[in-house]
């Protein structure tokens, strides 16, 4: 499934240097980061469904790799 979030860019942009620095792809920094805090008890669902969580760019955008990343961070003032 995918979904689309507002995130502070202060947030993304440590999402996206933590990507960087570990060789994954920020989506996946994002799906363990928002299941690590599921689990951790912060947001507890009442009922026992499974959610599963999906954050993506608009279509056509390029994916987002570790080089990728690496040269938007570059490019950032």
């Amino acid at each position: 499934m995918k979904t689309t979030i507002d995130l502070p860019p202060d947030l993304v942009r440590e999402m996206k240097l933590l990507a960087v620095h570990e060789g994954r792809k920020l989506k996946d920094v994002a799906a363990d980061l928002l299941k690590r805090g599921l689990s951790a008890g912060i947001a507890k669902p009442k009922n026992t469904a499974r959610r599963d969580f999906l954050l993506s760019a608009p279509i056509g955008a390029p994916e987002m790799t570790p080089e990728r990343v690496r040269q938007i961070l570059e490019e950032t003032p």
